[in-house]
């Protein structure tokens, strides 16, 4: 019997040129050429003019994107929304206005996010970023030079939460973690998804006021691309969406980042232990 994707022209999808987006680019093409689709995958599609371009124009079907960053950036839409479904139906209502379609969100979202070590979170109380004001006449907050002043940011938990830091010290991406760890720093402006949370060494702070937006994930797919591969190519990516929890981004990171595995390898065991690629032969 000939699989679903058997006979259906070649479709290009891509992914951004950094750790996560290797993986969910990975997991994607492995998982449709499991269901005979014949995939070409770009790891790189530059900046998103160029992408927006490249799937009006057919060089480019699909690619995951992160729904903050299609409303902000694509759609051009600004507003803070309470939930992440509305923010997704916001998206949803632009695609469909421009050739394109979203796919089911993954259950992560990964925005910036205020983290500090677990010993600290236990000694001061702290589970929310309001906890912070307690400690605000003794904080330093580390994290890139644009969080100090872009939104959201610094300026954006003033106005939520109505403190600020004693200070602020600038850092290169990927330092964070060894400053809280060196305490040269108290907490720090992190990714809800990093690598380094896998150890269950620090500790997020709840943002309650959603200052950071929503970060799910939403495969933007072009109508023409729907419409020539069909049904079971929308099918199979949101399956693999699916099952892409906070923990689960977070261990892939890990084992790309911090294990140096290779990123088709992860993919392949992962989407081999949960039935969507067949398991290699011994």
């Amino acid at each position: 019997m000939a699989l679903p994707g058997a006979g259906k022209p070649t479709v290009t999808i891509g992914d951004k040129n950094y750790t996560e987006q290797f993986i969910l680019g990975e997991l994607y093409q492995q998982a449709l050429e499991a269901q005979g689709f014949s995939v070409d995958l770009d790891q790189n599609i530059g900046p998103t003019d160029v992408t927006l371009s490249a799937l009006a124009s057919g060089r480019l079907a699909m690619y995951p994107e992160y729904l903050n960053v299609f409303n902000s950036t694509i759609a051009g839409d600004q507003r803070h929304y309470r939930t992440s479904l509305d923010a997704y139906q916001a998206a949803q209502r632009y695609a469909l206005g421009h050739g394109l379609q979203l796919l089911d969100p993954t259950p992560f979202s990964d925005t910036d996010a205020i983290g500090v070590t677990v010993g600290y979170a236990l000694a001061n109380h702290l589970n929310s970023i309001r906890d912070l004001r307690r400690v605000a006449p003794m904080l330093t907050i580390g994290g890139p030079p644009q969080f100090q002043q872009s939104s959201p940011g610094l300026p954006a938990i003033e106005q939520a939460y109505g403190f600020m830091p004693a200070a602020y010290q600038t850092l290169a991406i990927g330092t964070q973690y060894p400053a809280l760890d060196a305490e040269t720093i108290q907490a720090a402006d992190v990714n809800t998804t990093d690598a380094q949370l896998a150890s269950g060494d620090y500790r997020l702070l709840a943002d309650p006021r959603d200052v950071f937006g929503w970060g799910n994930v939403v495969p933007v797919v072009s109508n023409q691309a729907l419409a020539a591969e069909g049904t079971d190519f929308e099918s199979t990516i949101n399956r693999v969406s699916a099952l892409l929890t906070t923990p689960v981004m977070r261990q892939l990171n890990q084992d790309i980042d911090v294990s140096q595995q290779d990123p088709a390898a992860v993919a392949k065991q992962f989407l081999e232990t949960h039935g969507l690629v067949a398991p290699t032969q011994p």
